[in-house]
């Protein structure tokens, strides 16, 4: 094991084995990436501190990047199938009714959810609007506390309001039934509760997850004829990323737009020829 060996000794083979060997346990070439990222900037840190560590070529071949790691692999759901996941979620537990509608109607991830506070609700005016956080995904950490607008109805206002009566400006403005926060931690786990959300809607619970919500509202969009960029601006993400993960609803949508300008070339019935007023030359 690479753990029983000091890391001047480690060659490219042993580590190459510790890489595919993630693979072979089920988890996604994009998971393995990451995860031996974390190994290679431990290995690198090592080698910066102590100049007997010489084999740095040896974690650059044996951990190399896996190819095919961005692969889409999203699930889209239909209006139907949203609008039954969110009254499935309400039945079970009004707190993950509340989560759902929001990740529906947003598109938010979880950790910019979780986030949410009771002052970023704007649910007074014809506009309503949450001011979201920002997941701070690839970005510095002095930056977690920017929020950008993002539309939502007035039924969801209307909900969102009455979650934040009575409390101050800064607490969160969603949380779960026990008063915790949402979150991915063992005490603030929603996977549990939201297969058997997947379930009671008619769905496999080992394909979708909360996630779909976000994909389903980004295609949602797309589909819509709203510009990519504004729908990476809404979903904080970028215009590159959205390319790459949903080119093919991208596609759907500019084949839309581009076949309304088409020029038909075939020759007009008679009966369908409109004469020109004016004076002839």
């Amino acid at each position: 094991m690479i753990l029983d060996k000091p890391v001047a000794l480690l060659g490219a083979t042993e580590l190459r084995k510790w890489r595919d060997g993630l693979l072979a346990k089920g988890l996604a070439p994009g998971t393995v990436n990451r995860t031996k990222t974390g190994l290679r900037a431990a290995l690198e840190l090592a080698a910066a501190h102590d100049p007997r560590i010489n084999n740095q070529r040896a974690w650059k071949i044996g951990l190399a990047t896996l190819p095919d790691a961005h692969r889409a692999r999203n699930v889209i759901l239909a209006d139907d199938e949203v609008r039954r996941i969110v009254a499935a979620a309400s039945e079970r537990d009004r707190a993950l009714g509340v989560l759902a509608e929001v990740a529906a109607v947003t598109g938010a991830r979880l950790s910019q959810m979780s986030r949410l506070e009771c002052g970023d609700l704007q649910a007074d005016g014809s506009e309503p609007r949450l001011l979201m956080p920002l997941s701070a995904k690839g970005r510095r950490r002095d930056k977690r506390h920017e929020r950008r607008p993002v539309p939502i109805t007035p039924a969801l206002a209307a909900v969102l309001k009455q979650e934040a009566v009575g409390r101050p400006t800064d607490a969160p403005l969603l949380l779960r039934g026990n008063g915790d926060r949402w979150g991915h931690g063992r005490r603030r786990h929603h996977r549990n509760d939201f297969r058997a959300v997947i379930e009671a809607a008619g769905l496999d619970r080992d394909v979708v997850t909360l996630s779909a919500l976000r994909h389903s509202s980004i295609v949602r969009q797309l589909l819509a004829n709203v510009p990519v960029r504004i729908v990476a601006a809404v979903h904080d993400t970028s215009v590159k990323m959205i390319e790459r993960t949903y080119s093919k609803h991208i596609a759907e949508h500019t084949d839309a737009l581009a076949r309304r300008a088409l020029l038909d070339t075939a020759t007009p019935a008679a009966g369908n020829v409109v004469t020109l007023s004016g004076r002839r030359s």
